[in-house]
């Protein structure tokens, strides 16, 4: 079916999808560090589809790329809240999903792999979100590397 091919697409129409990425672009205007946009969701998203290509992983892209784009969507009510975001953004992605046309049962995968992506050392999609999250920042040439909170940086290009 042509329709489900490109459900992720869907996503980045979806009008509270770009509210949210209007807000997060909105407060992180003065931010010094590593944002959180489109250009930033859609290379985790890239990142993670050349993983799954390389890797041999069994992930459908309209998985991978509905995960990707919506890892960071809880970044707005984490920075009014000072909540997790990725609590936050597995709550908000289920309603985007559910108007995009993902089943319950990708739905859930979904919410998982956020609600897991910003931990070390997790399975799955979480961790290949993980990953690739990791893999698109390039710390090593990031004027606030010094006073940012990631624990480990990339010193090179990260696969």
């Amino acid at each position: 079916d042509e329709d489900m091919d490109e459900r992720y697409n869907r996503i980045v129409q979806n009008e509270e999808f770009n509210r949210l990425l209007d807000e997060i672009e909105a407060l992180e205007a003065d931010r010094i560090y590593c944002r959180h946009g489109l250009e930033h969701l859609l290379d985790v998203a890239r990142i993670s589809y050349i993983q799954v290509l390389e890797d041999g992983l069994d992930y459908d892209k309209n998985i991978l790329y509905a995960a990707a784009l919506l890892h960071d969507i809880g970044r707005a009510a984490e920075y009014r809240d000072a909540g997790s975001h990725d609590e936050a953004g597995a709550v908000i992605a289920e309603g985007i999903l559910r108007d995009c046309g993902y089943a319950e049962s990708e739905i859930q995968m979904i919410q998982e792999a956020i609600r897991g992506h910003g931990e070390e050392g997790g399975s799955g999609l979480a961790a290949l979100l993980h990953r690739s999250d990791k893999a698109s920042r390039m710390c090593f040439r990031c004027k606030a590397a010094d006073t940012c909170k990631w624990k480990v940086k990339n010193e090179g290009i990260e696969k």
